[in-house]
């Protein structure tokens, strides 16, 4: 009797869907890399630059307040939003302390916050900076890693509304100008041995977590009673 060999077993079939996954899958990749903005990272030869932050009120008040914080991190959201307008006309604006924002960008929970602080300190170049901060506090959800991998379009939104000069505002982006700033206050953070945000800093005092206006009020009321000289004995 005859031998019967069987018949091989087509593979075209597999190889035809397997190039379809590949191609789909390319197209997908190459679709998430052109929406996702380039890494940011700090040239190795950067000057080293001094921690300066930004500064609200009068730069001769009697106390500093200081703020380390993360554009991304919920809770500097809420302080921003929820405590800010109170601390800037209760404290601020009454003369009582001026106020200092740090940057201290929390780069590996947080994927959109270096795109932030570096929109804050492109915006500081045209004097803008506390609206730009407002409006990316105010915008958080929409522009932070769970909403978008392009924060940076989402952002730009935020620089026309405060009216910037865009083209300006973009070379800034481009260029990444800011971003040894941003690293100089980062690291003056953990010289004072922060290590979340918000983190306020009154006198020699460190509040991790942030303050109400009205803890903030009396810290700073407390401060200006004991520098207050007490009054000369009558004669």
């Amino acid at each position: 009797m005859a031998k019967v060999t069987p018949k091989k077993k087509s593979n075209t079939g597999f190889l035809v869907i397997i190039g379809v996954v590949l191609v789909v899958g390319g197209a997908v990749l190459w679709s998430t890399m052109q929406n996702k903005p380039a890494p940011i990272e700090l040239p190795k030869d950067a000057p080293a630059m001094q921690a300066e932050g930004y500064l609200r009120g009068n730069p001769n008040a009697p106390i500093t307040i200081i703020e380390f914080a993360d554009f991304e991190c919920p809770g500097c959201g809420q302080f921003a939003t929820i405590q800010g307008p109170d601390i800037k006309t209760r404290i601020v604006d009454a003369g009582l302390a001026n106020f200092r924002f740090y940057d201290f960008p929390l780069t590996s929970i947080h994927q959109n916050t270096l795109f932030a602080h570096l929109a804050a300190a492109c915006a500081n170049d045209q004097g803008k900076f506390w609206e730009m901060h407002d409006q990316l506090f105010l915008n958080q959800p929409d522009w932070s890693g769970l909403a978008t991998t392009n924060p940076r379009k989402v952002i730009e939104a935020y620089a026309t509304a405060v009216g910037l000069d865009m083209a300006s505002y973009n070379t800034c982006m481009d260029e990444q100008k800011h971003l040894a700033r941003i690293q100089a206050n980062a690291k003056e953070g953990e010289s004072r041995g922060v290590n979340s945000t918000p983190t306020i800093i009154v006198g020699n005092k460190v509040y991790p977590g942030g303050l109400t206006a009205d803890a903030l009020k009396k810290i700073v009321d407390s401060l200006t009673a004991a520098a207050t000289p007490a009054p000369s004995p009558a004669p």
